[in-house]
């Protein structure tokens, strides 16, 4: 069974283009395993499938990576470290945050960061909106928003001015492109292709307008 992960991963990762190390890719499996054990007995994602697991989560997470442009990256309602652990292990290079206010997401996330070495992640339990870094960040990615509008609302106290904030959103959503406050403007839309799902996948970059 480990092996017919393996393949699935690998294969989906070169659909989208990546090439990962051996180590990278053992990384990977490990937190699928861990996120397959956890979401038995704490309920981390509606998702039960593990094949499901590795194309909607690990694949849906890494769709992004060629994108991500940033310093410092924070991973708003990351939820049991989507997309924020992926990207980590992907981008050793690169600290990421992970920002949740339920315990039991939390909780698993320090787990997966300890089984997993990942030194470059930092683990916040804390509702958004009373999280106060000392440092803003350059990147602020979320995929579990409701709407754009939300997103900038609860987390531009966490961007730098010249940062961006990166959506994650299914179609491409029109309306709530439409409401977006005078602020904020659209810098990119990006169409994923991710293969074992349906539907469409976006990522859109947001960033401050200039004054």
């Amino acid at each position: 069974m480990d092996q017919q992960y393996h393949n699935l991963l690998e294969q989906q990762c070169r659909q989208i283009g990546l090439e990962l190390t051996s180590e990278q890719y053992q990384q990977l499996l490990n937190y699928h395993a861990l996120l397959i054990k956890w979401n038995k007995a704490f309920n981390l994602t509606a998702v039960r499938s593990p094949e499901e697991m590795i194309s909607r989560h690990l694949i849906d997470s890494l769709s992004v990576l060629p994108y991500i442009d940033v310093e410092r990256l924070i991973d708003v309602g990351s939820g049991p470290g989507l997309p924020g652990i992926p990207l980590a292990i992907c981008r050793p290079d690169l600290p990421i945050t992970l920002l949740d206010s339920n315990i039991k997401k939390s909780r698993f996330q320090f787990q997966a960061k300890a089984e997993l070495g990942l030194d470059n992640i930092d683990v916040i339990h804390e509702r958004v909106e009373k999280y106060t870094p000392e440092v803003l960040f350059d990147g602020v990615i979320s995929r579990a928003f409701a709407s754009l509008q939300d997103m900038i609302h609860w987390t531009s106290h966490l961007c730098s001015d010249e940062g961006i904030f990166l959506a994650m959103k299914g179609m491409y959503p029109v309306e709530e492109i439409a409401l977006l406050p005078e602020s904020i403007n659209l810098r990119q839309s990006i169409r994923l292709d991710v293969p074992g799902t349906d539907g469409e996948r976006h990522l859109l970059k947001l960033g401050r307008t200039s004054l």
